[in-house]
């Protein structure tokens, strides 16, 4: 069991030792993009759907005030395209929704 363990790490440092390090750093874009799949869009749905609901609770009150377009605007609309209709990666362009 020693001898493979031993055999293993020797062809490990073999093999890695001939492999040049490289930084991912250069390429933050993917980064970016990475994080606006995995983080940024899954919680621009869930304001989304949060949104929705609110607005659906308030929409009374807005009809009394005659607001519900910006209501709607500000609580359904703008999470939405925030979620849909942004390209995958934008992320400056949240500062605008």
């Amino acid at each position: 069991m020693k001898t493979k363990l031993a055999t293993a790490v020797c062809v490990l440092a073999i093999t890695f030792g001939g492999v040049t390090s490289s930084r991912a750093a250069g390429d933050r874009d993917a980064l970016v993009i990475v994080a606006d799949a995995l983080v940024i869009r899954p919680g621009c749905l869930v304001a989304t759907a949060i949104g929705s609901a609110l607005f659906v609770v308030t929409l009374p009150i807005s009809a009394v005030s005659r607001s519900v377009k910006r209501t709607a605007n500000t609580l359904v609309i703008k999470p939405a395209r925030a979620t849909f209709t942004r390209p995958l990666g934008d992320v400056e362009e949240l500062a605008d929704y």
